[in-house]
């Protein structure tokens, strides 16, 4: 595919055939497959998503609260912050698109997720090969020495202000906040993951997010194909392959059907 060149037409493609595309680059690539997700295929999990007309950033100032200076600046308030969202996170159960990648990746379909998302639902459901490009909110990381934690899913922290075993530092949460650099080992793993792929599912996401979003625009440009499962229309959806105006689980229940 050329650089100038986009897809327009797949607005006028029925829904049964946009589904039958789908299912058919699928089968055709097994093997060569990977989903790139955003916070759309963990909203049906009852998690918030970012942006968008319920986002979060609609409610709250990402300066406040998701910055490394809001966090100097007043980390009680951060740290509640992150509670909240972990408590929220810890009540939800993996979605059947969470679930149905995790079977496509154990039967050889997708060669694993890139996922922007921090929840750790990809893993609950048993995705084993998960690039976290924004780090994991069930991570955290001292400030002074380093050194990181796996509290395991569902375990929120019982202090205010979290502290280091190794040297009393205060730890924050291992997820990218807003000024930071994406963790460059997670980088060439996502790329690395791309470059692998000749089908992307899009799933679930704004493609508003760089650098994250660069990965599926330039796969697109290279000639791989995106498939795009999002009810929303994105910056992705002129460079994807096929469309499907859907949410996550209600996609990926048919295609398991025509996949299988």
């Amino acid at each position: 595919m050329g650089e100038s060149e986009v897809y327009e037409d797949f607005h006028d493609i029925p829904e049964n055939d946009a589904y039958e595309e789908a299912s058919k680059l699928i089968k055709n690539h097994k093997g060569k497959v990977i989903a790139f997700t955003g916070s759309g295929i963990s909203a049906e999990a009852g998690i918030p998503t970012f942006r968008g007309k319920d986002g979060l950033w609609n409610k709250y100032k990402p300066e406040e609260l998701a910055t490394p200076e809001a966090f100097r600046r007043d980390p009680r308030k951060v740290w509640e912050w992150y509670k909240w969202r972990m408590k929220k996170i810890a009540k939800a159960e993996p979605t059947l698109a969470h679930k149905v990648l995790a079977k496509w990746e154990e039967r050889g379909i997708i060669l694993g997720i890139v996922t922007q998302n921090v929840d750790g639902l990809h893993q609950r459901a048993g995705s084993k090969e998960v690039v976290e490009l924004h780090g994991s909110i069930w991570r955290v990381r001292c400030t002074r020495c380093g050194k990181e934690y796996n509290l395991g899913f569902g375990n929120v922290p019982e202090e205010d202000l979290p502290k280091c075993k190794e040297c009393g530092g205060l730890l924050r949460p291992a997820v990218v906040w807003f000024h930071e650099p994406l963790p460059a080992r997670n980088w060439m793993m996502a790329e690395s993951l791309f470059n692998e792929a000749e089908v992307i599912l899009v799933v679930g996401t704004s493609g508003l997010v760089y650098p994250a979003a660069s990965l599926p625009v330039n796969a697109a440009v290279q000639g791989k194909a995106l498939i795009e499962i999002n009810p929303e229309d994105t910056p992705l959806t002129s460079l994807s392959r096929v469309k499907i105006k859907a949410k996550a689980s209600e996609a990926f229940k048919k295609l398991e059907e025509m996949v299988s």
